[in-house]
């Protein structure tokens, strides 16, 4: 099978964890034999989350002069390259001698008149009390949503994706037997000037469609969305949430999902099944295998 497999934030740092080299090395070693175990049986391309990652390095950035600063689409290629790193280097020591992987920097075509681009949703960064939020609204003009009682996270935009700029390079090194780490973080985003002419963009894209966006380009068979959860609960938040075992996109998308969270997920599980064909999982990192099978986690089919 070809599979693509998105890593949610989980598999870098776990909810509480500080944001450590070690911390985020350690979380992705731990994914890493996941993925050799599917790499050795299948063709393989992963792709990963960098909301934590990328909310960082735009506030180490906002310690230059506001000329100096770097802009979100350079920031988002430095997570591609810093956590691409991360996991190809412990994926090569889970693989046998002899196979091949590959990190790609990944541009993503995305429309200049995105309504995301007036209504940021997605948050990045860390965590904020009260008076920091306040704080730094006020000095940098961010937006923020609360992500918890008390606690808040900035918020930008995040456009849909539209075309995975190499695709076709994708495509040939996965022909080729190399497992590909590509579209980090949802990838570079960038958009088309009325002369041809594409430029980076101030935005993240959401990991999860574009990695649903990905693996139909690619004509996979399967799309993989691991996160920190088990499957997909219908009532989540509720007294008495229920996993949702093998189920229509139809069925899921007669439900409400968090539209910060779980949404994504589900719509670009729904979307890649309903345009392929192909299957769709949802779950924890640590049962890849098994939600490939059915046998844990949330398994989407036609």
């Amino acid at each position: 099978m070809r599979i693509v497999v998105a890593l949610g934030g989980s598999a870098l740092l776990r909810p509480g964890e500080p944001m450590t080299i070690d911390n985020q090395r350690h979380n992705v070693r731990r994914a890493a034999r996941g993925l050799a175990e599917l790499a050795g049986r299948h063709q393989l391309v992963v792709t990963h989350g960098n909301g934590p990652q990328v909310g960082l390095l735009a506030l180490q950035a906002q310690a230059y002069l506001p000329a100096e600063a770097y802009p979100l689409d350079v920031l988002d290629a430095q997570t591609e390259g810093m956590i691409g790193y991360l996991i190809e280097a412990e994926l090569m020591n889970e693989m046998p001698a002899g196979a091949s992987c590959a990190t790609l920097l990944t541009r993503v075509e995305v429309d200049a008149d995105d309504p995301a681009f007036l209504l940021p949703t997605k948050p990045i960064g860390p965590d904020y009390g009260l008076a920091d939020m306040h704080r730094w609204k006020a000095d940098k003009g961010w937006a923020f949503v609360e992500s918890s009682p008390g606690r808040w996270r900035r918020v930008v935009a995040s456009p849909l994706p539209r075309r995975i700029l190499p695709i076709d390079v994708i495509g040939r090194l996965v022909d080729a037997g190399v497992v590909v780490i590509c579209a980090g973080g949802g990838g570079i985003p960038t958009v088309r000037s009325a002369g041809g002419r594409l430029e980076g963009v101030e935005a993240v894209i959401d990991k999860d469609h574009a990695s649903g966006l990905l693996a139909t380009r690619l004509d996979a068979d399967a799309l993989l969305l691991l996160t920190d959860v088990a499957a997909v609960y219908q009532g989540w938040g509720g007294p008495a949430p229920t996993p949702l075992h093998r189920v229509t996109p139809e069925a899921l998308g007669a439900l409400a999902f968090e539209a910060a969270t779980m949404g994504p997920k589900v719509a670009a599980a729904c979307e890649f099944v309903t345009a392929r064909g192909g299957v769709a999982g949802i779950g924890a990192l640590e049962d890849a295998g098994r939600i490939l099978e059915g046998l844990a986690g949330t398994l989407i089919r036609a």
